[in-house]
């Protein structure tokens, strides 16, 4: 599988990038009408949210790990093409349920047609990421339609949250370095790949899942399958036997 961004100890250094919020966001984006359908392309902003301030210090998110996770291994459990109306809301139950943040990357569409999930992922402390309005590469397309299609998805989150967010997981892991400092924002691969949207296999998600778990690895879901909803909860509960603790990915990133 892949492993995590090649970029990332050039960006190590960066770390204000962990976290950053967003400024007056209704007032740096124009007024934009939802679009119809999910694969409808949304008209291009003219305005783009990537003016980023650093949270305070006082928000370290590996306060409370260390606290109650002092020499635990950490990893990261990330879910793509979110969030679905049906799988997504039962994944946060159970996360809830269990104590645990995870990171979702989420398709810009798929956020548009559920704010409410979005919302919720907020509140309940999960790291939100973005993976394109329109899920496709970035690599296949101009710059500027690369551009368009991370903004587009930033300003759906912005609108919702209040806050934009500083790491994009590219669809099929092709990215474009030179998007990192231009928007200030960081690529989030993985190294532990089920190929869950393949499988559809609980048993054999979490199998694999298990028995290549290691120290700092960030694994790859999707919350838009019933199986993978089901396989995450089970890893969880396993690897949490194991002496594992649950992270967001930003963590890993700025370890």
């Amino acid at each position: 599988g892949l492993v995590v961004c090649p970029s990332q100890v050039r960006w190590q250094h960066r770390v204000y990038l962990s976290m950053v919020r967003m400024e007056n966001c209704s007032l740096r984006y124009p007024a934009r009408q939802p679009t119809a359908k999910c694969l409808t392309p949304s008209p291009t902003m003219e305005s783009k949210c990537w003016n980023l301030t650093p949270l305070g210090m006082e928000t370290n998110v590996g306060d409370s790990i260390e606290a109650d996770g002092e020499g635990k291994k950490k990893i990261a459990l990330t879910f793509d093409d979110g969030p679905n109306a049906r799988w997504t809301p039962v994944l946060l139950d159970g996360l809830k349920e269990r104590g645990i943040k995870a990171t979702f990357f989420l398709i810009g569409c798929y956020a548009e047609e559920n704010p409410e999930i979005v919302k919720r992922m907020y509140e309940e402390g999960h790291l939100i990421g973005n993976h394109t309005y329109h899920h496709v590469s970035l690599t296949a397309g101009s710059e500027k339609e690369a551009e368009e299609e991370i903004a587009m998805t930033d300003h759906i989150i912005c609108e919702i949250t209040g806050e934009g967010t500083g790491y994009v997981r590219p669809p099929f892991g092709l990215w474009r370095e030179e998007l990192e400092e231009k928007m200030q924002i960081l690529p989030v691969m993985w190294n532990i790949d089920p190929l869950d949207w393949q499988s559809r296999d609980t048993g054999e998600i979490v199998f694999k899942v298990v028995t290549e778990a290691k120290e700092d690895a960030i694994i790859l879901l999707h919350d838009c399958y019933e199986s993978s909803v089901q396989a995450a909860l089970e890893i969880v509960d396993i690897l949490t036997e194991e002496g594992y603790v649950f992270v967001t990915a930003d963590e890993i990133l700025m370890d």
